[in-house]
């Protein structure tokens, strides 16, 4: 077995990307458990000089494979880069941590000053975190500028705060709560360079909320704000709209999208970006706003703002009556709500420790539409829900010729011409692309030249024997 690796390994050698100071293995579905599984792949390593960032996501690493991969790590004090997303797909949770921290520790003894460390799509679990909080706190992660990660507890807002230098956060669809939310505002301040905040999809409520909007109160450097589905409610928002009236000169976008805002909370906050001369785009799409969408028009027609102004097109409509006394209650519960909440970890990590679960093929939330560009699958297609499309344009750069065709080629590669769920929602997102680009982007007209070159690639090595026969079929068509 451990022969049949080391082959899968050297076969993936030739599919292993050299860029300019990148070492890259990404999603090659590798699965490596020991020494010497990883035998080449630290060769490759320990004679890459000058080694700014290494990519290992989309395989699976054992903890033995993981302390021989450290050992060739120690010595690479030029490494900036570790994109290390899904690495631990199949793994005993017990794995996980001895694994994190053999390579953490490697990088603090090689003396690397990181840039960009992604750890998203790994589901850590309490002692993963634990595993990876010596790296964060040190020295090692005191440049980090980007951090993609998949925080468990409130412990790592410690460390954000330490490391100072972030400028860019994206922790998509935690579960984070109003509690773990306020740590992070208090870690957030001390990063003044931070231009990226994505927390979408986790739980503030107006706590949360107006904890976060005192903490942007001092951060000038913020370009792109995305707390969409994150339960803001109005008074959150409220308190969001102070801090721009104050503060976030540079500001270009704001999310605000399925928030519970009602119509004078979401005025409040049109008026505030009046003189953001940068902005971009403000989505407070599937509010509570009803009759509230044509004044909001109005308000941002007014501001010489209504292109910046998202679709509307989700509204839910008047909020009920007793809309705002429910709010009151639901954040006045929110302390009894955390105390289960722990006490559910608690019982869910001893369950583990007892029966050594394995670590599910696909961590249990919703993956965020970055994570489906980066290993797409009709699952993960899927699981992105009826708002699948939504999320898809907000993610694609359409300004961006290639961007919007890479999109297009990760989105369709995973179509099924005779899966009633997979066929429908490809074809979906592919509009939600193309549409979405078609008034941005000059056409490209495909000339003669375009289908002579690529009769011409036909005929090579290129592509594997069976694509050829499609590629074939196409052209003769």
């Amino acid at each position: 077995m451990a022969s049949d690796a080391v082959a899968d390994l050297a076969d993936s050698l030739a599919k292993t990307q050299v860029d300019e100071g990148e070492l890259s293995y990404k999603g090659q579905g590798l699965k490596l458990d020991n020494a010497q599984s990883v035998e080449e792949m630290v060769k490759a390593i320990e004679e890459f000089d000058g080694l700014l960032a290494l990519r290992l996501e989309g395989n699976t690493i054992g903890v033995e494979a993981a302390q021989t991969i450290a050992k060739a790590l120690e010595k690479k004090s030029d490494l900036q880069c570790c994109h290390w997303s899904d690495m631990f797909t199949g793994r005993l949770r017990a794995e996980i941590p001895p694994a994190l921290v053999s390579l953490g520790n490697a990088l603090i003894t090689a003396g690397a000053r990181l840039k960009v460390l992604d750890l998203s799509d790994n589901a850590f679990g309490p002692d993963g975190v634990k595993g990876i909080e010596k790296l964060l706190k040190s020295a090692t992660c005191h440049t980090l500028q980007e951090l993609c990660a998949l925080l468990y507890s409130t412990a790592l807002a410690q460390a954000f705060q330490l490391i100072g230098s972030l400028e860019e956060v994206h922790i998509p669809q935690n579960g984070i709560n109003y509690q773990g939310v306020t740590a992070l505002a208090t870690a957030m301040q001390h990063n003044p360079q931070l231009r990226v905040l994505n927390l979408n999809d986790n739980t503030f409520t107006k706590r949360g909320a107006i904890a976060m909007a005192q903490a942007l109160k001092h951060l000038r450097n913020v370009q792109v704000i995305n707390f969409g589905d994150c339960l803001v409610r109005s008074e959150g928002a409220s308190a969001i709209a102070e801090t721009l009236r104050e503060g976030l000169p540079i500001l270009k976008e704001l999310n605000l999208s399925f928030g519970e805002i009602t119509e004078d909370a979401a005025l409040e906050v049109a008026r505030s970006v009046q003189h953001k001369d940068q902005l971009e785009k403000l989505d407070l799409n599937g509010n509570i706003l009803g009759e509230g969408c044509e004044r909001l028009r109005e308000v941002m027609e007014n501001m010489n703002m209504a292109d910046k102004l998202g679709s509307l097109s989700d509204d839910e409509g008047e909020p009920d009556e007793d809309e705002e006394e429910e709010e009151e209650d639901d954040d006045d519960d929110d302390d009894d709500d955390d105390d289960e909440d722990v006490d559910e970890e608690e019982e869910e990590e001893e369950k583990s420790e007892l029966n050594q679960f394995s670590t599910p093929p696909s961590a249990p939330r919703t993956p965020d539409v970055s994570t489906f560009l980066s290993f797409p699958s009709p699952d993960k297609l899927l699981r992105l829900g009826t708002k699948r499309s939504f999320l898809i344009q907000q993610q694609v750069d359409v300004l961006d010729v290639s961007k919007t065709a890479e999109a297009f080629l990760k989105i369709s590669s995973v179509y099924k011409e005779h899966d009633a769920e997979v066929k429908p929602a490809v074809l979906e997102s592919i509009d939600a692309v193309l549409s979405k680009s078609e008034d941005k982007l000059k056409p490209v007209k495909v000339v003669p030249g375009h289908l002579q070159c690529l009769e011409h690639a036909v005929k090579q090595s290129y592509f594997p024997p069976e694509h050829v026969t499609v590629l074939n079929a196409f052209m003769a068509r």
